[in-house]
């Protein structure tokens, strides 16, 4: 088992994590992406999505054969699970009200986790509603927070550390019209003690460099295509230039 991937997150640098959607890519055309995790541009791969019909398990496989770099599941429900990850972001969503994905699921997986070898990551799923309703949302049957409720967004935050979670996952989801406002993530971060995960709607330069600076320490990019890898590249840079 690879040593302590939380340990690793806390770490006094930010990090760079790819999502990559098993519905949307293949083992053929992620060749640039392995490079790039290889030359340590890369700190975690999330694998997984709203809706997977293809079971990541063949994705994973891969990336490990590949890589060095962690793979993190990153689950949309039950049926994505696999133990060929070396982790699991086991996701409490808590910005909504269904109470399979408070604590149902996670009972239903609780025994399949404990046999496995993954690390197991509790971590506090907030969706923010940045003007546009995405395929989590829709998946999820919850309603995202408002960004501009940022008192609610941080009260949640706080509450899901109280829980007992490690991670705060704010979440603007794919295809968002807007990231996840550097003010949010600034209150949410001066109010928890946790490291803080920040994706969606993340395409520029400038936009790396709000998130960084208002105290994300994993900012998530979402799966791209071959000829973007430059751009990853110079986001990375970006990230690891940071240090506390």
């Amino acid at each position: 088992m690879k040593k302590s991937i939380y340990n690793s997150i806390i770490k006094k640098t930010k990090k760079l994590a790819i999502l990559i959607d098993p519905d949307k890519v293949d083992t053929a055309n992620i060749s640039g992406l392995i490079q790039l995790a290889n030359k340590g541009k890369i700190d975690f791969f999330f694998v997984g999505g709203s809706l997977v019909a293809e079971k990541p398990e063949k994705i994973i496989i891969h990336l490990k054969k590949h890589s060095k770099v962690p793979v993190i599941l990153f689950p949309g429900s039950l049926l994505q699970f696999t133990p060929s990850a070396d982790a699991i972001l086991l996701l409490s969503l808590i910005s909504g009200r269904n109470p399979e994905l408070l604590i149902g699921n996670h009972v239903a997986l609780a025994p399949f986790l404990k046999k496995s070898k993954m690390q197991v990551l509790p971590t506090g799923y907030i969706l923010i509603n940045t003007g546009s309703t995405s395929s989590v949302e829709y998946i999820s049957n919850t309603v995202p927070i408002p960004d501009n409720k940022t008192d609610i967004v941080v009260a949640t935050a706080i509450a899901g550390e109280m829980l007992g979670l490690k991670l705060i996952y704010l979440e603007a989801g794919s295809g968002a019209q807007r990231s996840v406002s550097s003010e949010l993530i600034d209150e949410v971060k001066q109010n928890i003690n946790i490291p803080l995960i920040v994706g969606g709607g993340i395409k520029t330069e400038q936009h790396i460099k709000n998130v960084c600076d208002a105290g994300a320490d994993i900012i998530v990019l979402g799966t791209v295509a071959e000829k973007e890898l430059g751009q990853i590249n110079k986001f990375s840079d970006i990230i690891h230039s940071y240090y506390y």
